[in-house]
């Protein structure tokens, strides 16, 4: 359960860095929906970390998780929504990202 938990959170970091950029590229009424979209999502983020390490998951290991999942979402919304240009190197270090959080969630259970 932490570790979905964890998963919603970093779904979320990701919804708050998005927002942030919604909010640099828009004004009045729609820019202030995407700072309301900003501060929900960074309040569900936070949320959801916080009650991921008080279920006992290790800080350091929960919130590189969380940060290493918010910024492969981010990355991901970024290529598929944004249309932000897709490079090998990019990929290359997503999947590096993504093995690394893989490995602490594998070796936090031992």
């Amino acid at each position: 359960m932490n570790w979905i938990l964890l998963i919603i959170g970093g779904f979320f970091e990701a919804v708050f860095a998005f927002s942030l950029s919604k909010i640099s590229a828009t004004s009045g009424k729609e820019m202030y929906l995407w700072v309301l979209s900003f501060i929900l999502s960074v309040s569900l983020s936070m949320f959801m970390l916080y009650k991921a390490i008080d279920n006992g998951v290790n800080v350091s290991v929960g919130y590189a998780v969380w940060a290493g999942l918010g910024a492969t979402f981010a990355v991901l919304a970024g290529i598929l929504i944004l249309k932000e240009p897709v490079s090998t190197l990019k990929i290359l270090f997503l999947c590096t990202l993504i093995i690394s959080i893989v490995g602490l969630n594998i070796i936090s259970h031992k």
